[in-house]
């Protein structure tokens, strides 16, 4: 290619047209003696573009050259590769649906863990619950072939195979959307179909034009240098999203918004992607803007840093918070700089959140300071608040962002969504508890994390009273796992005005702190959020499996809509889960071992055995799996804060693979009394003892869509009762 884009006459390259070509533009080129490229040669102005299809040996490159074309949709101004292959792969999923839908005694394959082929079963077309018809989709843009096939499907499985075999990524993708219940209306608005199509110039003229179009970036990229090629090839999965974004997300990487914005999205749709995009588009905008990337836990943190550089090389990144450039960090990281910054003018935040002014700040309170304050003075407690997780989810809803310091301030304070009604005796008691801690902190010259997090957002309002703030943009991802001392932080690190804010979030992957609402802490999205519903990193069949554990549980996001998961569809399809029923733990370890060797067996897990992951519910049961795949003579690594090293299949906690993703992954000890766990400390009320139980889906959900390709589930007596049958 670097040849080409030299000299596309040097004799070495052999670019010819082909004789009896469908399409006048095509050309082939010698790449060595065994593989030739398939390509187009676009000619407008005077200038040639080249537009690469793709590179096979020699004679298959010569068949297919002769069958591809290049093309501008004329209902759409896509730019589009078609040939004759796909016609007929399509006409055969199509008849294939028109028997299962007629009753053909045709026996219909069932799926099985080594099957990849979707099944194909009878019933009423799946696209016409939504009203839609072949004519329908023909001038939404849909080939014709394609949308009569289409009409055909009857259930999920079957639409994916049929998605499949259509080149034409949009089409398959728009279809998708279209099954999960998207107007066509939102559809044409998502891919650009609703533009007027220019058939001014030349075809080639035309081509160029239908190359630029925002679906056509799913499936071309402008290549303008030898370095952006080598990294697309070299990173070949990181350059899918550093190159093809989706339409959608592409819309939130430019579009400006007059406030705080949110997007929302399921596991694997791209929240992330676009957030280091938005980030990079902001940081390198004129006047040296200071950017804030940041997320609740270290290792995304860590991930997001490492991903910013290879996405691009040359983004500005500040070394301090408040300078140009971009600046990545966890949110609790962000606030211990700005405490430490602070010097002694922080003690008159403290006062203001605590009652007292402090300096010491940067030292964190023992995390069984509420146990003995609760021992101290909580003598009065009814036995159902004796509870540790009752007081410091008290004390982060109720008192700290409202920065009460006095028994009579708590008595006033609103406890709404507490889940648990007080009456003034209890509040006198638990007041009494709430004071005897912030005087044993004091004396031990410590602040807990969300202290830290009230504290260091009153100093950053205080100091913007005669100065400025530390950021000009704050992105925040995960912002699902924040709670409300944390949020007023971030509101603290940019003042109100264009795009100030902006969030991703999933509520369905909800694995740390109590529901919030945003507007309650001077936050609104309202009416700037939209929705990412296409998953690209998990198959249909893994994605089907993970939501059935959110099956029958009511979501909310932080602006306090509800949330469902039935509209999510993925891009991709594979092997069915397998799950693993075992006797024992023993024989768990043992099925575990086998699976893992059949795994690795596979030459292209050999190569890279770090793309296996096996996840547990906590440590003690990391350490057990991973002695005991030992003895099986199976080596897995653990993973704790440190990253994932190639080498070797990881052992890690479903809490620590979080913003992870591998090709295979198996869900070890899904058990009755593993999953879910530690909820009953949440029985002081009703209300929080169900939002514990559903962070326990929420986490067994994030743990299943780590997998790309392959997922398998054991567990050893009772399954968990969060597994559906």
């Amino acid at each position: 290619m670097e040849k080409l884009q030299t000299d596309d006459t040097a004799p070495g390259l052999h670019i010819e047209p082909i004789v009896g070509a469908q399409d006048s533009r095509v050309r082939t080129g010698r790449v060595d003696d065994n593989f030739r490229a398939v390509m187009f040669k676009v000619t407008a102005e005077g200038s040639v573009t080249y537009v690469m299809h793709g590179f096979w040996k020699h004679d298959v490159a010569n068949r297919i050259a002769e069958s591809v074309m290049l093309t501008v949709n004329p209902l759409t101004g896509i730019a589009e590769i078609k040939t004759s292959v796909d016609s007929e792969a399509l006409a055969a999923v199509a008849e294939a649906s028109a028997e299962a839908a007629a009753g053909s005694s045709t026996p219909t394959p069932t799926p099985t863990a080594a099957s990849t082929q979707p099944e194909v079963t009878a019933g009423p077309g799946l696209l016409e619950h939504y009203g839609l018809d072949a004519e329908k989709l023909i001038k939404l843009g849909l080939d014709e072939e394609f949308a009569r096939a289409a009409m055909t499907v009857s259930d999920e499985a079957a639409l994916m195979a049929l998605v499949e075999r259509c080149s034409i990524e949009w089409q398959g993708l728009a279809l998708i959307d279209l099954s999960a219940g998207k107007p066509i209306e939102e559809v044409k608005s998502i891919y650009g179909l609703d533009r007027p199509v220019d058939e001014s110039g030349t075809e080639d003229e035309q081509l160029l034009r239908g190359l630029e179009h925002p679906a056509s970036q799913l499936t071309f990229a402008w290549i303008e240098d030898n370095e952006e090629l080598r990294r697309a090839i070299e990173e070949s999965e990181f350059a899918a999203w550093r190159t093809f974004l989706h339409p959608l997300q592409a819309k939130f990487v430019e579009r400006d918004f007059s406030g705080a914005s949110k997007i929302t999205g399921g596991a694997g749709t791209g929240k992330t992607v676009v957030a280091l995009h938005r980030a990079r588009r902001l940081a390198k905008e004129a006047g040296s803007p200071r950017v804030v990337l940041t997320t609740y836990t270290t290792n995304l943190a860590a991930s997001l840093q490492r991903d910013i550089v290879r996405l691009d090389p040359d983004v500005a990144l500040a070394k301090r918070l408040g300078e140009p450039g971009l600046r990545i960090d966890g949110v609790d990281a962000l606030i211990r700089a700005v405490l430490a910054q602070a010097g002694a003018g922080i003690a008159t935040a403290s006062e203001a959140v605590l009652g007292y002014g402090t300096t010491q700040v940067l030292q964190r309170t023992d995390n069984q300071a509420w146990d003995e304050a609760i021992e101290a003075a909580g003598q009065e407690l009814p036995d159902k608040l004796r509870s540790a997780a009752f007081f410091a989810a008290e004390y982060g809803a109720v008192v700290l962002p409202r920065r009460v310091k006095t028994e009579t301030a708590y008595f006033r304070a609103p406890r709404r969504g507490r889940g648990v009604a007080l009456s003034r005796g209890q509040r006198v008691a638990v007041w009494a508890v709430i004071e005897s801690y912030r005087a044993s902190s004091r004396a031990r010259g410590t602040i807990d994390f969300e202290e830290a997090a009230a504290i260091a957002a009153e100093h950053l309002d205080i100091e913007a009273e005669t100065g400025s703030r530390l950021a000009d943009h704050v992105l925040v991802d995960e912002g699902q796992d924040l709670v409300a001392t944390r949020w007023q932080f971030l509101r603290a690190l940019v003042a109100p005005g264009p795009n100030d804010l902006f969030i991703a979030e999933d509520s369905h992957q909800r694995i740390y702190g109590q529901k919030i609402t945003l507007s309650h802490l001077g936050i609104q999205t309202q009416g700037k959020s939209r929705r990412l519903t296409l998953n690209y990193r998990t198959t249909a069949q893994n994605l089907r499996w993970a939501m059935s554990v959110l099956d029958g549980s009511s979501f909310s996001d932080i602006d306090g809509d509800s949330e469902s998961h039935d509209t999510y569809r993925s891009a991709r399809s594979g092997p069915v889960p397998v799950e693993l029923a075992c006797g024992s733990m023993t024989d768990e370890l043992d099925q575990a071992a086998e699976l893992l060797k059949g795994w690795l067996a596979d030459p292209d897990v050999a190569s890279a055995p770090e793309t296996v992951a096996v996840l547990v519910r906590d440590q003690y049961q990391r350490e057990r799996v991973v002695n005991g795949l030992e003895e099986r003579g199976i080596d897995v690594r653990p993973v704790d804060r440190d990253a994932i090293r190639a080498g070797s299949p990881v052992a890690m906690t479903m809490h620590r693979a979080k913003g992870t993703e591998f090709a295979r992954v198996l869900l070890f000890g899904v058990r009755d009394g593993s999953l879910p766990s530690g909820v009953k400390k949440y029985d002081f009320s009703e209300a929080d003892l169900q939002d514990a139980l559903l962070r326990e889906r929420s986490l067994l959900y994030v743990a299943a869509s780590r997998a790309r390709d392959v997922l398998a589930i054991s567990w050893s007596g009772q399954k968990s009762s969060m597994l559906s049958d």
